[in-house]
């Protein structure tokens, strides 16, 4: 089964690092969002990759051109004749397609420009800025069960401010950034079905204000519930705080297998 990574944003409410690379290529623990993603999705099993390329997308492009190389144990050079012999890589057995999906290109709109690469076989989509530790079979086997076009992983979205319970004036319990009591958000990691491309039109297709508002008012979305951990990259304090847990060791999205 295939996974749709979306990574062809501006990501212009991180424009500190953005300016010189899209959002999926910025670093947390010294390797790309994007990695992260991929990592989490090849734990369970999901190793063939369609990248939708956009905004910097030659960023990403020359990023897995060099990555066999970059992760090779010996590497071997004959400067001579250009010669290179690459021995003992601990590059990942990912196969990945990295496609040019327009720099303008609205995030439906990039999914229908990947119909050819997809086929007529179920796919899984998520967006190349948002982290969890979702059991994505758990995922997949949900959307099989209840036989919709379409499965959005709802989650509950960390507050941005530590959480207070008061008796009186005095406070009996204090919460860093908890998830937030109610309301479900689309955290992605999505599966579709092909029926889905029906549900998309042109570039100007909003994934999210168009198919998906579509498919909920027709009774084909469903939703799986996550209330574990979920966060995104928005903003340089989102940036910071994945590094932190990650550094710390206490990164809930790590999968070293």
């Amino acid at each position: 089964m295939k996974t749709v990574i979306l990574a062809g944003g501006f990501g212009t409410r991180l424009a500190e690092y953005t300016e010189l690379k899209p959002k999926p290529m910025v670093e947390v623990g010294g390797h790309p969002l994007l990695w992260h993603i991929m990592k989490h999705y090849a734990h369970f099993g999901f190793k063939e990759f369609v990248i939708a390329l956009g905004y910097k997308g030659e960023v990403i492009k020359q990023y897995f051109l060099n990555y066999y190389s970059i992760n090779s144990q010996v590497l071997s050079l004959s400067l001579k004749d250009g010669r290179v012999n690459l021995i003992e890589s601990a590059a990942e057995d990912w196969l990945i397609d990295l496609v040019d999906t327009g720099l303008t290109t609205q995030t439906g709109g990039r999914i229908k420009r990947l119909q050819k690469w997809l086929g007529d076989s179920t796919f899984m989509v998520t967006y190349g800025d948002g982290v969890s530790n979702v059991d994505l079979n758990a995922v997949l086997r949900f959307h099989r069960q209840h036989g919709r076009i379409a499965t959005v992983t709802a989650v509950r979205p960390p507050a941005r401010f530590g959480g207070l319970t008061l008796d009186g004036e005095m406070v009996v319990n204090f919460a860093e950034k908890p998830q937030i009591g109610e309301g479900w958000i689309n955290g992605g990691f999505l599966v579709f079905d092909p029926g889905v491309f029906d549900y998309l039109g042109d570039d100007n297709t909003v994934l999210e204000a168009h198919t998906l508002e579509t498919l909920a008012r027709e009774g084909q979305l469903a939703a799986y519930c996550h209330s574990d951990f979920w966060q995104c990259m928005d903003t340089l304090r989102d940036k910071n705080y994945l590094e932190t847990i990650w550094q710390n060791g206490h990164a809930p999205w790590r999968f070293d297998s």
